[in-house]
């Protein structure tokens, strides 16, 4: 993926290609092993986010292999209540109803392992107001079929953009991995760079 090596390799314990594409921006050679979990739904969001990523972390290391493990769970919150990937249309078209004309936060927990049993978490924020969101346009956002996949059923590099007003925090966060937590987590990633 990149040119050069890291003194730990790291795993990328995700699938997605929003988390695999901001690695490749900045030049990170990495390994990616998705990671089955179940993960959890319900309770303070923030200790969701934070345990589901240790969740993937843990679920994708290999004990015997000298290497970081990165496991990152995305959840969009509004007043206490978790908005996560919407199951069909219509779950898609009341969660994004239910953000429409308010600021909801957009929460990353950011799990690393490393060898010799360290592990290392970080929670970051990121605050997205939305618009007011009309009927036509809810029909033809979810129409588009965005959501699918999607905490909080949009994606704001994407169509998604036309949704919100403002952003206050790291745009990276939204997309799916806050770039800026993650090296202040694991300023070793940029050695050599």
């Amino acid at each position: 993926m990149g040119s050069r090596e890291l003194k730990t390799p790291l795993v990328l314990a995700s699938a997605s290609p929003q988390r695999k594409a901001i690695l490749e921006r900045v030049g990170v050679p990495f390994e990616v092993r998705p990671a089955d979990v179940v993960e959890i739904e319900q309770g303070d969001p923030v200790e969701v986010a934070a345990e589901n990523a240790m969740l993937k972390a843990r679920a994708a290391r290999r004990a015997e292999t000298p290497e970081a493990v990165l496991g990152v769970d995305t959840l969009v919150t509004l007043e206490g209540n978790i908005y996560g990937k919407p199951a069909d249309e219509g779950h898609a078209r009341a969660t994004l109803k239910a953000l429409s004309d308010a600021t909801h936060c957009v929460l990353s927990g950011v799990a690393l392992l490393l060898p010799g049993g360290e592990e290392r978490t970080v929670v970051a924020a990121t605050e997205v107001t939305f618009r007011v969101l009309s009927d036509e346009l809810l029909d033809w956002y979810v129409a588009a079929g965005e959501w699918r996949g999607r905490s909080g059923g949009y994606a704001i590099q994407g169509r998604g953009s036309v949704l919100a007003r403002e952003i206050r925090g790291d745009f990276q966060n939204i997309v799916g991995l806050p770039l800026a937590a993650l090296l202040d987590l694991y300023p070793e990633l940029l050695e050599g760079i």
